[in-house]
């Protein structure tokens, strides 16, 4: 079994879309109608997909708060910068709970948190 893609239900498929294309750096790779008042959004490339989708039948969002989803970054100080200059706010971090692994979490325009890890720290 191979794991596809994380489904996220956002408020704004714009202000959403602009933060996983700009912040965290996903591409968009696909984007049609799902049907009446619903847009479906695929971003990411081989193992990191994730999939937007966008609806009036969903006005009342309340996403998990268990739920994060990590992405990998070369230098954990450039992705801090890069938070700062969007102004997004910085909810944890940045931690070092091992020798190998510092990371930051922010909440992504629906209340999603996104973690950010350089791995191989030393």
């Amino acid at each position: 079994m191979k794991f596809l893609w994380t489904t996220i239900h956002v408020k704004d498929m714009e202000e959403s879309l602009n933060f996983y294309q700009e912040v965290v750096g996903l591409k968009l790779v696909n984007r049609f109608n799902g049907g009446p008042e619903m847009e479906i959004c695929f971003l990411g490339e081989d193992d990191t997909k994730l999939e937007l989708i966008c609806s009036k039948k969903f006005n009342n969002i309340q996403p998990g708060n268990a739920v994060s989803l990590g992405f990998k970054v070369e230098s954990l100080n450039e992705m801090i910068n890069l938070v700062n200059e969007k102004g997004i706010e910085i909810k944890t971090g940045p931690v070092q709970p091992n020798p190998n692994l510092k990371y930051f979490i922010v909440l992504d325009p629906n209340g999603v948190k996104i973690q950010f890890a350089e791995q191989g720290v030393k």
